[in-house]
């Protein structure tokens, strides 16, 4: 079935966008392509490492925003539940463990479909990232370096504190 659309060229590269946005935050980005990015965000917990990639194919913007610790053997079978857990309890996006690496990271992506990114777009798919990941960071340390099992560190994460001590 042809698209109605097929003739319309996309007039911006998300990946542009994304950059313009980076900018304004003031976050470490390097165009490693002209189809992804790569950024550094310092969070409250570590610092995120997020690659954005332009599927032209699939008109698909992806995002992945890694952790900075990786998951030794003897945890994975805490942390698949963790992730598990997590993801029943998103909206947008979820969490992946890529094994070979034992990183843990949220991954989303932006199906444009015709249409052309906006800046708001961009910074509302970066912001789900980053806030997902703050979010449940704790929880994830807690099964790797303290042991614990996963529904008592999702839990532990659930409290949300007002103020500072």
């Amino acid at each position: 079935m042809a698209s109605a659309d097929a003739g319309i060229e996309r007039m911006t590269n998300p990946i542009d966008i994304v950059e313009d946005v980076a900018h304004a935050h003031d976050w470490a980005c390097d165009r490693t392509a002209e189809d992804e990015v790569t950024l550094i965000v310092a969070g409250s917990w570590t610092d995120y490492h997020v690659s954005l990639n332009w599927r032209e194919d699939i008109e698909t913007l992806h995002l992945a925003c890694a952790f900075d610790f990786k998951v030794p053997e003897n945890r994975l079978a805490e942390i698949y539940r963790l992730i598990a857990q997590i993801n029943e309890q998103l909206w947008l996006g979820h969490f992946d463990l890529w094994t070979q690496e034992g990183l843990i990271m949220f991954r989303h992506g932006l199906l444009l479909n015709g249409t052309v990114a906006t800046p708001r777009q961009c910074e509302a798919l970066l912001k789900a990232a980053l806030e997902a990941c703050e979010r449940y960071y704790q929880a994830f340390q807690f099964v790797v370096w303290a042991g614990k099992e996963s529904r008592e560190a999702l839990v532990s994460t659930m409290f949300h504190t007002e103020g500072q001590a």
